[in-house]
């Protein structure tokens, strides 16, 4: 009979201890989907793709902003290709680039391997210093700018889709006339222009127009390389010219001694 009665209080023991157990494992499990639910909530998420928004930028830069710049036009705030109006803007200024391999966050001084580390970077520690209450995505106005066209020219050889194309000119378009009305003056007249050229143009699928036709600041930049070399190497043709000129000089002067001394040698 006491027999009987551990085996039971044993059993009882075990039964108590059991659902002890599962009531534990049940608030930790019930604890841990909280935390993973906090994260979740935490964790920060911008609808805004960074590299398009940085291929974007690289293109107003590249070619739009040294005609800007040469008409001496100041863009609107509420031009959405203003620099303010970029997302990124702020924290792409504060990347150094020191070396090939080495990149350095200008808020806290940490270096990097590659520049992708540096946006993560950028995405995780200084996520509080981006303004996304407001609607400021360059990459929205990639379709307009031909961003893919930058990142991957191989996009040209693909079909072209002429809705998508509509949307873009359209976009395109829009970007002209906010930014450059055609009311402003002189200036403004020329660039909005320009931008129809230099970027609405191409929004086509008959593949007579291309991107960029008046050039930008590469095509710049390979004109002063060039005036350069040319200055450089002006000095030395005129040098080389006036060799040549003494040389042919000498030359004539020696021939007329020598057919002087001809002629007096002849017998009278």
């Amino acid at each position: 009979m006491g027999r009987a009665k551990a085996i039971t209080s044993i059993i009882l023991i075990q039964f108590i201890l059991l659902h002890v157990t599962k009531s534990q494992q049940g608030f930790e499990e019930s604890s841990a989907a909280r935390t993973l639910k906090q994260e979740s909530h935490d964790t920060h998420e911008v609808h805004c793709s960074r590299e398009r928004s940085r291929a974007a930028w690289q293109i107003i830069d590249d070619y739009l902003m040294p005609f800007v710049e040469e008409e001496g036009y100041q863009i609107s705030t509420d031009c959405r290709l203003h620099p303010d109006n970029d997302l990124f803007r702020d924290q792409e200024r504060h990347k150094i680039h020191l070396d090939v391999n080495e990149w350095r966050c200008g808020y806290c001084k940490k270096s990097f391997r590659a520049e992708r580390f540096l946006d993560q970077h950028f995405d995780n520690r200084h996520y509080n210093l981006l303004n996304v209450n407001q609607s400021k995505c360059l990459a929205d106005l990639c379709g307009a700018l031909h961003c893919d066209f930058v990142i991957n020219s191989n996009l040209l050889k693909a079909k072209c889709n002429p809705a998508a194309a509509a949307r873009n000119r359209h976009l395109c378009e829009s970007l002209a006339n906010s930014c450059f009305p055609i009311s402003q003056g002189p200036s403004a007249r020329r660039l909005h222009e320009l931008f129809l050229r230099q970027f609405c143009d191409a929004h086509t699928c008959s593949g007579k127009a291309k991107p960029f036709p008046r050039g930008g600041k590469q095509t710049n930049l390979l004109y002063m390389a060039t005036s350069i070399l040319l200055m450089m190497l002006l000095p030395l043709f005129y040098l080389l010219y006036y060799l040549y000129q003494r040389d042919m000089k000498q030359e004539t002067q020696v021939l007329r001694r020598v057919s002087q001394v001809g002629r007096k040698a002849k017998p009278s």
